[in-house]
């Protein structure tokens, strides 16, 4: 019983140091929202990797800090695929592509400068392909360091789509400043 009683406690004790004050919309300000824009520059990877040889793109989101170290929001951007020269046309992939994602941004930020962890999960849409299937489903995990003002990052983008035509993935790094609420 004494070894419930002593977990218990742990398990409490543990709870109300990692609690921390969760903030809600209507608690929006500069110190703990604001918009992230930037560029991106990537390498395709997998089959991805035949047709395309360069990825640039703009990176934007808006985020909330729901604690001092948890950030969610809406993620967006464009990247454009270049194509290859002497890539041939391929599944209506005639000049090179875009990807236009929409999704929600989670971030994980340990400390208020240093490393961070996060994921984008969403939708991305194509441009400048011929194929009934216009996009897919996509997962971006990140990994990079923070300050009060920039972003610096590596991600993994994995463009999910239907069985009859490839996943688009790609390897990058992006850098994005932070753009302040007033």
């Amino acid at each position: 019983m004494k070894k419930i009683y002593f977990t218990l406690a742990m398990l409490l004790c543990g709870v109300a140091t990692f609690a921390q004050t969760e903030r809600g919309l209507e608690d929006i300000n500069e110190k703990n929202s604001w918009l992230k824009a930037g560029l991106l520059i990537a390498a395709p990877a997998g089959p991805t990797a035949d047709y395309s040889s360069f990825i640039f793109g703009l990176d934007l989101a808006a985020q909330l800090m729901r604690t001092d170290n948890f950030g969610f929001g809406i993620a967006t951007g464009y990247s454009n695929y270049f194509k290859k020269s002497e890539a041939p046309a391929y599944q209506g992939l005639n000049d090179g592509f875009g990807a236009i994602p929409l999704g929600l941004m989670f971030r994980y930020y340990p400390q208020p400068e240093g490393l961070f962890v996060g994921t984008d999960l969403g939708y991305t849409f194509l441009t400048g392909i011929e194929s009934e299937n216009k996009g897919g489903a996509y997962v971006r995990p990140q990994l990079g360091y923070h300050n009060y003002n920039w972003n610096v990052f590596a991600y993994y983008n994995h463009i999910f789509r239907p069985e009859t035509t490839i996943d688009i993935q790609s390897i990058g790094i992006a850098m994005t400043y932070n753009i302040r609420f007033n």
